[in-house]
């Protein structure tokens, strides 16, 4: 089977990197997309979701922020703010920050609450548990 090379890179630098996937599901924009060697070369806005990544017929979970997707015949380059392998999940972290999240939006007489920010920011911690369950 032909395999292509992934690469999921933030700011900070590579998170998630290899070059034998057979197959890449991202979260775009428009709705789920599957991705295998000689995809035609696309750009896709990405939302807050999970990449997966079948490597030797192990899928592998990668829980992701907004970003692009940059996809050629021979690989896919992912740009986001920030990543994380579902092994790296700190569930506890991602728990208080969904907590933190709720309360900002259950708090409707707090003045100076961003709601969109905890909006993603609820968006972001239900992503990662989610990711985290496929340790």
């Amino acid at each position: 089977m032909n395999t292509l090379a992934l690469n999921i890179v933030t700011p900070n630098g590579s998170v998630y990197s290899t070059d034998q996937a057979e197959l890449i599901v991202l979260q775009t924009e428009g709705g789920e997309m599957g991705i295998m060697a000689g995809h035609i070369p696309t750009v896709a806005p990405l939302k807050i979701g999970a990449v997966r990544a079948t490597v030797n017929n192990k899928v592998n979970y990668i829980a992701v922020t907004e970003g692009f997707a940059e996809i050629r015949s021979t690989g896919v380059t992912v740009l986001v703010q920030t990543a994380e392998v579902s092994d790296a999940i700190n569930i506890d972290r991602a728990q208080k920050s969904l907590r933190r999240a709720q309360e900002r939006l259950e708090d409707d007489k707090r003045e100076g609450v961003d709601y969109h920010r905890a909006e993603r920011a609820l968006h972001r911690a239900i992503n990662r548990l989610d990711v985290a369950k496929y340790r």
